[in-house]
């Protein structure tokens, strides 16, 4: 089983960040956090890196029915979305699916949560 759905795109990578975002906000999702894993690499390590960013996407009302299912649930939250580009011009995009990431928790109703955010993810990654 993959954990992730994933799309390469072409075009600039800061317009990727942009189409990913609108994307997810469609969906319900919202930022809460980005990494940019290219500056810190530099700035912690000294280190050039492509371009690579992780964006932390949260859907409110999926998030709560998740902690009401399942209390510690939150050490999986919320849902990365990664935009790496390797080769200028071709992003890549990726999203985790939960379902995946989750099966070892035995609840079902956390299971349900999963899938449709799962389904919704891989919705964003489509429309791309």
């Amino acid at each position: 089983m993959e954990y992730y759905f994933n799309k390469t795109i072409a075009g600039s990578f800061d317009n990727a960040i942009q189409k990913v975002t609108d994307a997810l906000k469609a969906e319900g999702f919202g930022i809460l956090t980005e990494f940019d894993i290219k500056a810190t690499l530099k700035k912690k390590l000294d280190v050039d890196f492509y371009n690579y960013k992780i964006l932390d996407a949260c859907n409110p009302p999926f998030a709560y029915k998740a902690l009401l299912a399942e209390d510690k649930i939150g050490t999986m939250l919320p849902c990365n979305v990664i935009v790496q580009e390797k080769v200028a011009g071709q992003v890549e995009v990726s999203a985790v699916d939960p379902a995946a990431s989750m099966q070892a928790i035995e609840n079902k109703a956390l299971a349900d949560i999963a899938t449709e955010i799962g389904a919704r993810l891989q919705k964003v990654i489509e429309q791309l």
